[in-house]
């Protein structure tokens, strides 16, 4: 295969900006030559690479790293009230959410200025301010890894939960997401804005104006990744039984919390951080953020491990105190 470079950093193919080396690179632009990447006999492990947002790197990367680079945006079908679009995976997510708002369409406004790629954001079924991708996605375009065979899986198929999907559980690593269809509203738009903070950010009750404040409130609480290293969230939210809750609220009354349904209620993983005092603690070069304990920052050299390391003290004194176990939303390898 051409193009093929050797012992590549990828420092800057990473959000966390830690320093890693893959023996070997390619990046691919189109779907034939992503395949013969799949399927090249030379090399026995493949890792495949998307946008770098929520991935943690700890170790050096062997055999072929394959960077998913597949460009373009088409209206597959359309009515009165609503589009079908079709973004490939190499698409940037933001971008693409705003080429979506620039054409008078609706769904995608509450997910603005979530990093990484399309390809990437239904493997953990990205959310924010009370929408999920799911609540769109009517399918998308794989390549299997092993045969190099297409397959496209709907929205059932899929199996979307909280932060989750097929794609990261019983078929993680088997295929490749080479593009996303989402069904959005041209009128009649379903705006939600009642989560968190954001119905007070809103100036202007439209698609348009629920993205603009989700922007601020998000750049006023996350960390650029070009400033900072940093991956955005790094653990999930916890959700708990409610009897668990009631437990929780003898002991700490003020306990912030969102009712996810008859049983369960969902906890701010920042807020159980922040109690703890890890708000703005660095380790090294490896620390939680100043403004926001949910995130995890690189300072400046920290390896993947350290950042590792510092996740795991977390989640080990959150479940000493709390007895709340928290899950890591990042990919770690």
């Amino acid at each position: 295969m051409k193009n093929i470079e050797k012992n590549k950093s990828l420092k800057a193919y990473n959000t966390f900006g830690v320093e890693c080396l893959c023996e070997n690179f390619i990046r691919t632009s189109d779907e034939g030559e992503l395949r013969d990447a799949l399927l090249n006999s030379n090399f026995n492990q493949k890792f495949i690479l998307g946008g770098g947002s929520n991935l943690l790197l700890t170790q050096n990367i062997k055999g072929l790293c394959i960077q998913v680079d597949l460009k373009g945006i088409s209206i597959i079908s359309e009515d009165e009230n609503h589009v079908i679009v079709e973004a490939m995976a190499g698409e940037n997510w933001h971008e693409f959410v705003l080429w979506t708002l620039d054409q008078g369409y609706g769904g995608l406004e509450n997910l603005s200025l979530i990093p990484g790629n399309v390809g990437t954001a239904p493997i953990q079924n990205i959310g924010a301010y009370g929408v999920e991708l799911k609540d769109t996605f009517v399918s998308c375009n794989t390549i299997n890894q092993q045969t190099g065979v297409g397959k496209t899986f709907n929205l059932k198929e899929a199996e979307f939960g909280y932060r989750t999907s097929v794609f990261k559980t019983s078929l993680k690593g088997a295929f490749v997401i080479t593009s996303v269809q989402f069904r959005l509203t041209k009128k009649n738009h379903q705006l939600i804005i009642d989560y968190g903070t954001l119905k007070e950010e809103v100036k202007k009750l439209d698609p348009k104006g629920i993205s603009e404040a989700v922007i601020k409130i998000r750049q006023r609480k996350l960390p650029d990744p070009a400033v900072i290293g940093n991956s955005g969230s790094f653990f999930k939210n916890p959700v708990i039984q409610e009897l668990e809750f009631q437990k929780l609220l003898k002991h700490n009354p003020k306990t912030p919390h969102y009712k996810v349904s008859d049983t369960e209620v969902k906890i701010p993983a920042g807020w159980l951080i922040d109690q703890l005092g890890y708000k703005g603690l660095k380790k090294g070069a490896a620390g939680v953020h100043k403004n926001q304990a949910l995130v995890l920052v690189n300072h400046g050299n920290a390896s993947g491990k350290e950042i590792l390391s510092l996740a795991q003290e977390i989640q080990l004194k959150v479940l000493a105190t709390y007895e709340i176990k928290l899950e890591i939303e990042v990919n770690v390898y």
